[in-house]
Order: C-alpha cells, then sequence, then structure tokens
C-alpha cells in the first residue's frame, strides 16, 4: 500500500488518466472529487463488495429471480379487467 499525504486543494494522479484531489477536510471526514474515464468504474468500497457479491451469485446461479424488477409500478396486468 502506497501511502501519500496531501493538502487541502492538492491531487493524486493514478496511471496518468486519474485524478483524485482532496477538496474537503473536516473533523473526521475527507472529501474526494474522482475525474476518471468512464470505463473505469469507481465506487465505495461496501459498493465494490456488494456488486461483487451479486456477480458471485449470479455466476453460482444463486441469484433470486425478480418477480416484479420496478417495485413502483403494480402487478403486470394480463388481459381485461373483470367488470
Amino acid at each position: 500500500m502506497l501511502i501519500l499525504t496531501r493538502k487541502l486543494n492538492e491531487s493524486v494522479i493514478i496511471d496518468g488518466r486519474i485524478a483524485v484531489k482532496i477538496l474537503r477536510i473536516d473533523k473526521d471526514q475527507v472529501k474526494l472529487g474522482i475525474v476518471a474515464p468512464t470505463e473505469v468504474g469507481v465506487h465505495r468500497w461496501e459498493i465494490f463488495e456488494a456488486i461483487q457479491s451479486g456477480q458471485q451469485r449470479r455466476e453460482r446461479g444463486a441469484e433470486p429471480k425478480k418477480e416484479n424488477p420496478n417495485p413502483l409500478r403494480g402487478p403486470k396486468e394480463d388481459g381485461p379487467k373483470p367488470g
């Protein structure tokens, strides 16, 4: 692991194409700005782990089938309504 020290408004360049800039420093939080090509995924660690575990479940065929992909829409209507 490479450990760097940066001050407010300073940046780090990764692989000549990804820039990480320190935008704000609060008590126990640091706000980062990241500029990266669209083909490079940039996620918080916990989101990355969730994506990875979902991919592993799909590869094993254990991903549950979604009955209604959009829960804001009602159930699918088949045919005419009883009158």
